[in-house]
C-alpha cells in the first residue's frame, strides 16, 4: 500500500524541467514523505542516473513520473503561423525557435529501466499506459498511479489496472495531466475527489494548489490517502528551479496565475507574464511540438533573468510558498497538518 511507503501522507510532486532533483526527492523521502523524480524531457539513461543518485542519498522509497506519448494529429499550418509570431521573442534574448517536432520521450527505454530497477512507485501523466505495461511494473513490485483530471479518465485508469489515482484539480501548477491535448477539464480539486471517490474504489492522491498543512488535512478529510505538493517545494534550495523562477514567485510584479498553451501547446498553469498574455489565444493545441519550438527561448530567458519569456509554472496557492530547506518545510507541513487535524476532531 502507498501509505506503507511513507511516514506522513505528503508527496513531493514530480516537476519536469529540472525542479525535481535527486536531492529534493531524497530529502523529502528521508523526512518521511515520498519524493518524486520527473523523467519527462530526459532520456532513459538520464533517468537511470537520477534514480541511482537518489538511492545513494537515501534508502527510503521514492517515485518516478513518466509522460505517456501522444499520438494526436496537429495542424501544421497553425504551427507555422505560431512560429512566425513568436520568432521575434526568441531573437530578443539571443535564442532561436526550435523545430516543431514530436517524440515519444524515450518511452520504451524508460519502461525497461523502471522494470529493471524496481522503483517503489511509478506515476504516469498525459495518459494511461496499456494494461500490459501496468501489470509488468506491478509484477516487478512497483505501485502504479495514473494522473487524472476528470471521472472518465479515472475510469479508464482503473480499468487498465492502476493501483492509485492522482486526482489533479484545476488549481494545480504546471501542465494539466489530461489524457488528450484538447481536454478542457476544469474541476476544482475537492469536488473532483468527491466524484472520483464515489465512482471508483482505488486510493486517491490529491493534487492541485496545496501549499500547507491545512490544505493537506483538508484533502485527507475529503477522502484522499495523501496530498501531492509541487509549487510548495519550488523555492527549497534542493529544488532545481532556476533562480529567476524562484524569484518570480515572490515578485509583486506577478499577481496571478492562468492556464495557457502558449509555452508548450498543452494547457498549463503559470504566473501571468507578458508572453502568456500576448500569445495564449493564438497558441495551437500541439504538444510537444510547441514545447520544442519555445524551449531554447525559455532556457536562455531563464539564464538571463528575463521572466517575461519564461514558463513560470505555479499553482494557485503560490503566494504562500516558503524559502526553506526541504527537510524543514516537511517538518512545518507535518506540524500544521497535525494542528489542523486536531482542530477538526475537536470541532466534531
Amino acid at each position: 500500500m502507498l501509505q506503507d511507503l511513507m511516514k506522513y501522507p505528503i508527496i513531493q510532486a514530480p516537476m519536469a524541467g529540472g525542479a525535481s532533483t535527486p536531492k529534493l526527492a531524497a530529502t523529502v523521502s528521508a523526512a518521511g514523505g515520498l519524493g518524486f523524480l520527473a523523467a519527462g524531457y530526459k532520456t532513459a539513461e538520464e533517468m537511470r542516473n537520477e534514480m541511482e543518485e537518489v538511492r545513494r542519498l537515501t534508502g527510503r522509497p521514492f517515485g518516478v513520473n513518466v509522460f505517456v506519448p501522444s499520438k494526436e494529429v496537429v495542424d501544421e499550418s497553425r504551427l507555422t503561423a505560431y512560429r512566425e509570431k513568436i520568432q521575434k521573442e526568441a531573437e530578443s534574448v539571443g535564442a532561436s525557435i526550435g523545430e516543431p517536432m514530436s517524440d515519444d520521450d524515450d518511452w520504451v527505454n524508460k519502461i525497461a529501466v523502471l522494470k529493471e530497477l524496481r522503483v517503489a512507485v511509478v506515476s504516469f501523466t498525459f495518459g494511461c499506459p496499456e494494461s500490459g505495461i501496468i501489470k509488468e511494473l506491478q509484477h516487478a513490485g512497483t505501485l502504479v498511479t495514473v494522473s487524472v483530471t476528470n471521472p472518465t479518465e479515472a475510469q479508464i485508469a482503473v480499468t487498465a489496472g492502476a493501483d492509485i489515482l492522482c486526482v489533479q484539480g484545476i488549481e494545480a501548477g504546471g501542465h494539466r495531466a489530461s489524457f488528450d491535448n484538447e481536454s478542457e477539464s476544469d474541476q476544482a480539486l475537492l469536488e473532483l475527489i468527491k466524484i472520483v471517490k464515489k465512482e471508483t474504489n482505488v486510493p486517491i492522491i490529491a493534487a492541485g494548489g496545496l501549499m500547507d498543512g491545512k490544505d493537506i488535512a483538508g484533502v485527507l478529510a475529503a477522502g484522499a490517502v495523501a496530498a501531492q505538493l509541487g509549487t510548495a517545494f519550488l523555492c527549497c534550495p534542493e529544488s532545481g528551479a532556476s533562480p529567476a523562477h524562484k524569484a518570480a514567485l515572490h515578485n509583486p510584479r506577478f499577481t496571478d496565475t492562468a492556464i495557457t498553451r502558449a509555452f508548450s501547446g498543452r494547457r498549463a498553469r503559470g504566473l501571468v507574464n507578458r508572453f502568456l498574455m500576448e500569445y495564449d489565444r493564438v497558441a495551437p493545441a500541439a504538444y510537444p511540438y510547441v514545447h520544442h519550438m519555445t524551449k531554447q527561448m525559455r532556457k536562455v530567458a531563464g539564464q538571463k533573468g528575463e521572466p517575461e519569456l519564461m514558463a513560470l509554472w505555479a499553482g494557485e496557492g503560490y503566494k504562500r510558498s516558503r524559502t526553506l530547506p526541504a527537510s524543514v518545510l516537511m517538518g512545518e507541513l507535518v506540524e500544521e497538518m497535525n494542528i489542523e487535524s486536531r482542530r477538526g476532531c475537536h470541532e466534531n
